[in-house]
C-alpha cells in the first residue's frame, strides 16, 4: 500500500508547491456527473483538464441533495432521468482514467448512493477504477470512522467540509481526520449562492492554516476570473461548481457550445490565478 504522499491529490498539490514563482493554486471544477448524459460528461472531464483544472470533482446525483442551490438541484434530476447510479459514475472515472491517469478524481455526494453499495465494495470498486476522494455532504467526521477505514484502506482521501460558522474546536476536529483536502464552504447557505465576502474567506481560512497543514481548497460564490483570484490569493485552491453547471443546462442542446463555454470559463480562471504573486 503506497503511502498519503503518493496520492494523486497529495502528489497534486506538492507539485503545485514547487513551481518555479511560488505555489501554484489549485483549479477545482465540479460537474454533475450524467448531466446531461454520461459520454458528455466523460467529454467535459477531459476539457476541463485542457482548460487547466488540476483536480475535478464530479457530483454524484441524488435526489434530495440539500446542500445545493437550485442550479445544481436541477442538475440532478436531469441526471437521475437517465437513472445514473454510483456504480456507472465510478465505471465512468474508469473510463477517463483510460486517457488520463494523472488528474485526481473526487466523487462529491450524499451518504445514500454509499450506504446502499456499501462501504467496502464502493471503496473497492473506487480505488479499482482510480477514484482519488469522496466528500459526503451529509456525513459529519463524528460519523465517518467505518468510511474512513475503507476508503483509507484502498488510498482515497476523505474530504470534509467547514463552514462560516465553524468553531475553533470543530475546525481542529476535521483537520484530523480529513486528508486530500480541506474544502471550506464559504457562504452560509446554499451552492450558488451569490455575495461572496473576499475578506472573510481570507481571515477564516488563514485561521484553518494556523490550525492545520493540510490544503484548504474553497468553494461556493466562485463564478468568474475575479472571484477565483480574489479567493486563491489566500486559499491553496478553489472550487468551481454552480456557474460551470449553469454553462451546460444553457448549452444542452449543443455540446460543442457546452465544451467551449466550460473551458473559455476555466481557463479565464486558470490564467487569472496564476497571475497571484506568491
Amino acid at each position: 500500500m503506497s503511502s498519503m504522499a503518493d496520492r494523486r491529490i497529495a502528489r497534486c498539490f506538492d507539485t503545485a508547491q514547487k513551481t518555479g514563482n511560488g505555489a501554484r493554486k489549485m483549479i477545482i471544477p465540479f460537474i454533475t456527473a450524467g448531466d446531461p448524459d454520461l459520454p458528455t460528461t466523460l467529454s467535459l472531464m477531459n476539457t476541463l483538464v485542457d482548460a487547466g483544472a488540476d483536480i475535478i470533482e464530479l457530483g454524484v446525483p441524488f435526489s434530495d441533495p440539500m446542500a445545493d442551490g437550485p442550479v445544481i438541484q436541477a442538475a440532478n434530476e436531469r441526471a437521475l432521468k437517465h437513472q445514473v447510479s454510483l456504480e456507472q459514475i465510478i465505471d465512468l472515472v474508469a473510463e477517463f482514467r483510460q486517457s488520463n491517469e494523472t488528474t485526481p478524481i473526487v466523487l462529491m455526494g450524499y451518504m445514500n448512493p454509499i450506504e446502499t453499495m456499501g462501504y467496502k465494495r464502493f471503496a473497492e470498486h473506487a480505488a479499482a477504477a482510480g477514484v482519488d476522494g469522496v466528500l459526503t455532504v451529509d456525513l459529519p467526521p463524528e460519523e465517518a470512522e467505518e468510511l474512513v477505514a475503507e476508503v483509507n484502506a484502498k488510498n482515497i482521501d476523505t474530504i470534509f467540509l467547514l463552514s462560516p460558522t465553524s468553531p475553533d474546536n470543530r475546525i481542529k476536529q476535521v483537520c484530523e481526520q480529513v486528508s486530500g483536502y480541506v474544502y471550506y464552504v464559504s457562504l452560509k447557505g446554499v451552492t450558488g449562492a451569490a455575495n461572496l465576502d473576499v475578506d472573510e474567506v481570507s481571515r477564516k481560512v488563514t485561521n484553518i492554516k494556523s490550525m492545520s497543514n493540510v490544503p484548504v481548497a474553497v468553494g461556493f460564490g466562485i463564478r468568474d476570473a475575479e472571484s477565483a483570484k480574489a479567493v486563491a490569493s489566500t486559499a491553496d485552491g478553489i472550487v468551481v461548481g454552480s456557474a460551470l453547471v449553469s454553462l451546460v443546462a444553457e448549452n444542452a442542446e449543443n455540446v460543442d457550445n457546452m465544451r467551449k463555454s466550460l473551458f473559455e470559463l476555466v481557463n479565464a480562471m486558470r490564467v487569472a490565478v496564476d497571475e497571484i504573486e506568491a
